[in-house]
């Protein structure tokens, strides 16, 4: 049950970490502007954030499938962290990357992220809930430890495999970091995009079917 637990919050964290977002995103600039050695602090400190953050909002997810309208506000939260991010890529794509950085930086963003990292509320909520009343995992503070390890493990995994991947992609094609970082700047604003055009067809649909009805 123990190895069950552990490799459940693995695969589900692996799983929730492939599709492209705020994290997976600013890894990849951070290995094609500062290398492998700054991604791969990154990684280790996001990880360990990653724990506390699994085993806190395990907690909480049947709280927190309760609250009204919490999927609005993290839709506008992740609006406004892509814009952000977006814009601070955006404007730094031209300038050259440095040849030195703090030595602990990549550390201090890897878990500031780890801990802001709206995404993985509704992902926990739904993965979470479906697991713990399907009873694939309990939900005493060991299982959930053991979970939280599994997750913590999956998302170092993930990340590594893109970290490597982007070091691949700047190695084969010889692409130069404005490119990388332009394109990374383009999907940060096409993810805040999303956002918006989702809460307005969320807004607009109930408006349209009540006209339909009418």
């Amino acid at each position: 049950m123990i190895l069950l637990t552990f490799f459940l919050g693995l695969i589900a964290n692996f799983i929730g970490y492939i599709p492209p977002g705020n994290i997976n995103l600013t890894l990849v600039r951070i290995t094609v502007n500062r290398g492998f050695n700054h991604a791969l602090q990154f990684i280790i400190a996001f990880s360990c954030a990653e724990f506390i953050f699994t085993f806190i909002i395990m907690h909480a997810a049947k709280w927190l499938s309760t609250q009204v309208h919490l999927d609005v506000i993290i839709d506008w939260v992740m609006f406004a962290l892509f814009l952000v991010l977006g814009t601070i890529t955006w404007l730094n794509r031209t300038k050259p990357p440095k040849t030195k950085y703090s030595e602990h930086a990549s550390i201090k963003y890897g878990i500031l992220l780890g801990f802001i990292n709206p995404m993985q509320v509704p992902f926990w909520m739904i993965c979470g809930t479906y697991l713990i009343t399907h009873e694939w995992i309990l939900d005493g503070n060991a299982a959930l430890i053991i979970f939280s390890i599994g997750s913590a493990g999956g998302a170092f995994l993930c990340l590594f495999l893109y970290a490597r991947f982007a070091q691949y992609i700047r190695s084969k094609f010889a692409l130069s970091t404005r490119v990388i970082n332009t394109a990374i700047a383009i999907l940060f604003f096409g993810l805040a995009g999303y956002h918006v055009v989702k809460r307005v067809y969320l807004a607009v649909r109930p408006k349209v079917a009540i006209s339909t009805k009418a």
